[in-house]
């Protein structure tokens, strides 16, 4: 997404050809995992039965009776209900076990409260990690108990605490009783430990679908061939179907798959956001499979990357794509809506749009429109070696040109923005395009498409070859150098978004001649948790810190690397770390390796200083 610094001291560097490769291996692999994941549920005496026993509980909250009822049995815990100013605990360490592809917590909770005023007086926080999963209050007293769920996926493998916390205030009791807590795990296939291969590979997608009159509505099918890399055997895939993150889960999702061939489907896990396609038969290393499906597509109301702003549609991450399968089992990390949870493979598009003639539909790749039906428009869309594909459907207006690398620019703008304003961003388009080439290598895509709507409240969003801006040319120097940091150079971007938002932020500043000079004395860490290279689970729990760390002092932290090594040697290390990773995956490890070798300082200190871990 969109980060809100510009600048920094234009590094000469020559133009480079990348090499055609595939991803490089990692330099380090991770550490051993268990060989599955068996499902189980990991709350001890979750119905409260044995008294406290598993539990780390204040006086008085687990017990039976009191005028309260268990959701089953006879045991359960009551937090407050005192009617004066009162604080209770409720906690549990819990592990999770590595490898699993899901898992849900889940309780029984009953609110009953002398509160009358429609105002929170009375609240209880529910808390796994650092997470918070909810938070409730007397205006949800009700006559029965109330089932909450909540995925907590992103903590397999970890052992964290589970915590409720009851705050009652002064006056009118509110009582929280909680029964039957459980945490379930199940599914997944973890690779024996050491077997780090990225899986499924080489993925190719076929899509062909049809919007309805305003662009908003589109139905379809794709189908999806990939291969087994690894040498453990591939007996399921998972389909990322992220934007039903946008719905109301199950009941109503705003992506549809049905109809599935070479497979059979299982149940919608991880907030609706992966679907587990068993294969007909497991493919051994080097064999290829396919699987197909029948897809529905409703974008929601709102100026959003997958949204609706007006006439105006906006369709990122709609198509499901496949999750990634390594040593540490299936990534299936949750939707994160303050950054992004996105991390697929370098695969191969084609994408036929039928759509009104009267709606313009930028997209991913290169497109060729053909006359469809009556007043409609056939627009096909090929991409190669990219990790999505996103689109738009709208009455845009556009203006094209090329940029001096050779690169073809549109830029497709709503009503309400000048035409002079989209000349500006063309300019910075074609311009950035060429200085992101010149460091980096050649953009290798040949196009790139940019929409712009002021009504975007998250600023920019990247997609390969395709980007969503405000009228920022800092904001989309920042999107079209994720091409590269993000796009071409691969990541985990839910377990290291500082791969590219920081590297973007950093390139961004290279671009506008920001040597980002004393920036890091500015560096105030929150905790002693804070890192540069914590995950999006850490800084959803911290949203205010993230741009703060992850952009700000990720940035700085590379400028002050180039301090350390050098103007030519940081050049030389991005240009020849990103031709190593062309079309692959970066981590940490691998660049703090690269880094290293670049210069005869110990490393060591610098990265411990800047915290950036892994």
């Amino acid at each position: 997404m969109l980060a809100l610094g510009a600048g920094a001291a234009l590094v000469a560097a020559s133009l480079a050809a990348p090499p055609a490769s595939a991803q490089a291996p990692s330099a380090k692999p991770k550490p051993p995992v268990a060989a599955d994941c068996a499902s189980a549920q990991v709350v001890g005496n979750g119905g409260f039965e044995s008294g406290a026993s598993s539990w780390t509980a204040s006086s008085n909250v687990i017990f039976t009776g009191g005028g309260r009822t268990a959701h089953s049995g006879a045991g359960f815990a009551r937090l407050d209900g005192t009617g004066g100013t009162h604080t209770d605990t409720l906690s549990q360490s819990v592990t999770l076990p590595a490898g699993c592809s899901s898992a849900s917590l889940s309780f029984w909770l009953h609110v009953d409260t002398d509160e009358t005023d429609q105002v929170a007086y009375d609240k209880l926080t529910a808390k796994i990690g650092t997470t918070t999963l909810g938070s409730f209050s007397n205006l949800d007293a009700a006559s029965g108990y109330v089932k909450k769920t909540f995925d907590v996926s992103a903590y397999a493998g970890q052992t964290v605490t589970l915590a409720f916390t009851g705050a009652e205030d002064a006056s009118l009791q509110t009582g929280f009783v909680l029964d039957d807590v459980a945490l379930d795990v199940s599914g997944g296939s973890t690779p024996p430990a050491g077997d780090s291969t990225r899986t499924p590979a080489t993925p190719s997608y076929t899509v062909n679908l049809s919007s309805d009159a305003s662009g908003g509505t589109w139905t379809g099918h794709e189908s999806v061939s990939f291969t087994n890399a690894s040498a453990t055997p591939l007996s399921e895939v998972y389909l990322r179907l992220w934007d039903n993150y946008h719905g109301s889960c199950p009941s109503n999702t705003p992506i549809t798959v049905s109809n599935v061939s070479g497979g059979t489907a299982g149940s919608l896990e991880v907030g609706c956001t992966a679907l587990k396609v068993t294969l007909s038969a497991p493919l051994n290393q080097g064999q290829s499979g396919t699987v197909g499906f029948d897809l529905g597509i409703v974008v929601p109301s709102g100026a959003d990357r997958f949204g609706r702003d007006g006439s105006y549609n906006f369709i990122g991450n709609a198509l499901p794509v496949l999750a990634i399968r390594d040593a540490s089992g299936w990534h299936l990390d949750p939707y994160t809506n303050n950054g992004e949870s996105f991390y697929s493979l370098a695969s191969d598009f084609k994408v036929t749009l039928d759509h009104p003639t009267s709606l313009a539909v930028p997209a991913t790749g290169t497109s060729t429109d053909t006359p469809g039906s009556s007043g409609r428009t056939v627009t096909t869309a090929t991409a190669a070696k990219v990790r999505d594909f996103a689109w738009a459907a709208g009455p845009f207006q556009k203006v094209s040109g090329t940029s001096s690398g050779g690169v073809k620019v549109n830029v497709y703008w709503v009503s309400g923005i000048s035409s002079s304003s989209a000349q500006s961003m063309l300019n910075t388009s074609t311009n950035a395009l060429d200085v992101h080439s010149s460091r980096f290598g050649a953009y290798p895509y040949g196009e790139a498409d940019v929409v712009l709507d002021n009504n975007f409240w998250f600023g920019g969003m990247e997609y390969p070859g395709f980007v969503l801006d405000l009228v920022s040319s800092t904001a989309l120097a920042h999107e079209l150098a994720h091409q590269w940091w993000y796009g071409i150079v691969g990541d985990d971007e839910y377990n290291g978004p500082w791969l590219d938002e920081a590297f973007a932020d950093y390139s961004t500043d290279l671009y506008f001649g920001d040597t980002g000079s004393g920036c890091w004395s500015g560096v105030s860490w929150a905790s002693s948790a804070e890192k540069i290279t914590n995950s999006m689970a850490y800084w959803d729990a911290h949203s205010s810190r993230y741009s703060t760390v992850v952009y700000d002092y990720g940035k700085c932290a590379l400028h002050d690397l180039q301090r350390v090594l050098g103007d030519t040697a940081m050049a030389n290390l991005l240009r020849t770390y990103a031709q190593s990773h062309w079309y692959g995956v970066s981590t940490t490890a691998e660049f703090k390796a690269a880094a290293q070798a670049a210069t005869g300082t110990d490393l060591t200190s610098f990265w411990t200083q800047h915290r950036i871990e892994g």
